[in-house]
């Protein structure tokens, strides 16, 4: 596993971290289904095959699964707290609200602290800004900083907006979580050497890519396109080692469910030989003009 520098945190991070989405998705089963309970194992094995390969930045929410990922999260953590870089999130934005989440995040993930903690967040319009910037959000975060209840702050972003710009800007917070894949390109642009992943990066914020794979979008509509001439391709990897390949991001979260994904994906972070030059390969060429006579 290779290591990058999550921005001006300092902290030490592994280029692939562990997304929490799909363990939120499998607790859910799990609660209505106890046939899932293998699949809730499988997650927590996958998690501890992370853990002794070196992946150690692991990303979750009280969102995913009403809980439940957070706990399955715990379960796979429980003995190894000082193994791991946990990011969580806030769906509040009121005080009362962020505090008690917090709160009950600790409990379920069986910790005393958390390294991140962050705004769970979309497009960050006007009235959102102003919850988090002027109405206690922000204040609140800081006020746990302090009481060493989380390290350090954060927001995540499905994509570029003014809010998201103002909160860049405000160079109060340390990490940055936002969508960037081969489909979504748009929040670092290296045509135009533009977006709020280099915003980011120029306050010295870290920055952590969700929606790596495309959420399976890619992958459905090339196969869908070119079946014959895509069996046995390893798209996942191919999408993969793109968002690897931009030296803006510090982590591209994925979400594995079997250790054998996590050993795959281990393997391709190591495969430094497959790396892309991303700003070569947006270079806009010309063709030469017919020649003359």
């Amino acid at each position: 596993m290779q290591y990058r520098t999550l921005g001006k945190t300092g902290l030490k991070v592994s280029e692939i971290g562990f997304g929490g989405a799909p363990a939120g998705i499998t607790g859910y089963i799990e609660a209505w289904d106890s046939a899932a309970a293998s699949a809730r194992a499988s997650v927590v094995n996958s998690i501890r095959r992370g853990l002794d390969l070196g992946l150690n930045y692991l990303d979750t929410a009280p969102g995913y699964g009403a809980g439940l990922g957070e706990e399955i999260f715990g379960e796979a953590i429980a003995g190894r707290r000082a193994e791991v870089i946990l990011a969580t999130k806030t769906g509040a934005r009121e005080p009362a609200g962020i505090v008690d989440s917090v709160e009950q995040s600790l409990k379920r993930l069986g910790t005393d602290y958390l390294d991140v903690i962050q705004f769970h967040g979309g497009w960050y319009g006007p009235e959102d800004v102003d919850k988090v910037l002027r109405r206690g959000g922000l204040e609140t975060y800081q006020r746990l900083r302090e009481q060493g209840k989380v390290r350090f702050l954060g927001f995540t972003a499905e994509g570029p907006s003014g809010g998201v710009s103002g909160l860049i800007a405000t160079q109060a917070f340390d990490v940055m979580q936002c969508r960037y894949n081969l489909l979504n390109q748009h929040t670092c642009d290296f045509v135009n050497e533009a977006g709020i992943i280099r915003e980011a990066k120029a306050t010295g914020m870290g920055v952590v890519t969700m929606r790596t794979l495309t959420s399976g979008v890619f992958q459905q509509l090339m196969r869908r396109s070119f079946p014959e001439a895509l069996a046995g391709s390893d798209l996942d990897r191919f999408l993969l080692n793109y968002v690897l390949s931009n030296p803006f991001v510090d982590v591209a979260l994925v979400g594995m469910r079997r250790a054998e994904e996590v050993e795959a994906n281990n393997a391709l972070s190591d495969d430094l030989a497959a790396r892309l030059d991303l700003a070569a390969l947006h270079v806009r060429h010309v063709d030469p003009p017919p020649p003359s006579g």
